[in-house]
């Protein structure tokens, strides 16, 4: 019996250990569309009482990467950029949603969208887009 994309994500997921310390969460992933949560705790947080940087810079590389690969198979970053929106403060939960929004045979270009959760609100806290390249 074959397993669906999203297992197949999991299971990925599961074999990168910096993500299982990060406890993060692939909770879909289709063609083009990807989305890892993440909860938060102090062990997350700079001096500020923000969520690190390298935590959101993280989840938003990782899922862009997802993205891309629902589409080209086994892959990785080439480039990202990321822009920092607001600090993601008294957070439980971060929502990194990533899309595919131009793909070729070795390549796709997406972006993606992180949400810190606060009070039961969405609130957007950093926007990036990058390039993933396919592994030959």
């Amino acid at each position: 019996m074959s397993i669906g994309l999203l297992e197949r994500g999991q299971l990925a997921l599961q074999s990168q250990r910096f993500s299982s310390l990060l406890r993060a969460r692939l909770t879909t992933l289709y063609p083009g569309k990807a989305c890892l949560e993440l909860p938060v705790d102090e062990n997350h947080e700079q001096q500020h009482g923000f969520v690190h940087g390298g935590v959101i810079s993280y989840l938003a590389d990782n899922t862009l990467t997802f993205a891309a690969g629902s589409i080209l198979g086994d892959c990785v970053t080439s480039e990202f950029k990321l822009n920092y929106v607001r600090p993601a403060v008294g957070s439980s939960l971060l929502i990194a949603e990533a899309e595919v929004i131009a793909s070729g045979k070795s390549q796709a270009v997406c972006r993606c969208e992180v949400y810190f959760v606060k009070d039961g609100q969405r609130r957007l806290c950093a926007a990036a887009q990058g390039t993933i390249r396919r592994i030959e």
